[in-house]
């Protein structure tokens, strides 16, 4: 199967707006969150500059996914205490919206790793990831629990 090819602009763009449009209300994220994904679109700055440098784009994924992690701690704990409003939902849609398409940015950019002369020969196995995809499961369970008990108090 071929992977479309996307461009890696469109990727940092994407990103950077959706990051962008998660701030507009700025009570609810902690600094972290800004910190995080502000220093990963750097990295993503940094591989588009440099198109033939293969630990750039490696780093703007690995960034990547350190943030879906941290995204998904931080708007578990913030998003249910957060004030509710018209913004508030925007902002909250936005961030939520930026998680959900980084595994697919992941993807695309880890062909690109390939194309530049990436090598990934690290097999985690099928027992870390097992634990992982349920230990990912219950964060974002536990978000989901979370957020529909803030909103029945509404």
């Amino acid at each position: 199967m071929e992977v479309p090819a996307l461009n890696l602009k469109a990727i940092v763009f994407v990103h950077w707006l959706l990051t962008v449009f998660a701030c507009i209300f700025p009570s609810w994220l902690p600094n972290a969150y800004y910190l995080s994904n502000f220093s990963v679109l750097a990295m993503g700055v940094w591989a588009v500059a440099q198109r033939d440098s293969v630990d750039a784009i490696f780093m703007f994924m690995v960034g990547l996914v350190v943030t879906i992690v941290l995204d998904i701690l931080l708007l578990a704990l913030f998003f249910a205490g957060a004030e509710q409003g018209d913004l508030f939902r925007f902002s909250g849609g936005m961030a939520i919206l930026s998680l959900i398409l980084k595994p697919l940015s992941c993807f695309f950019i880890y062909h690109m790793y390939v194309e530049r002369g990436g090598d990934c020969n690290i097999n985690l196995g099928k027992c870390l990831v097992v634990c992982l995809w349920a230990s990912i499961r219950t964060a974002v369970g536990l978000w989901v629990i979370r957020c529909f008990t803030a909103l029945k108090g509404i």
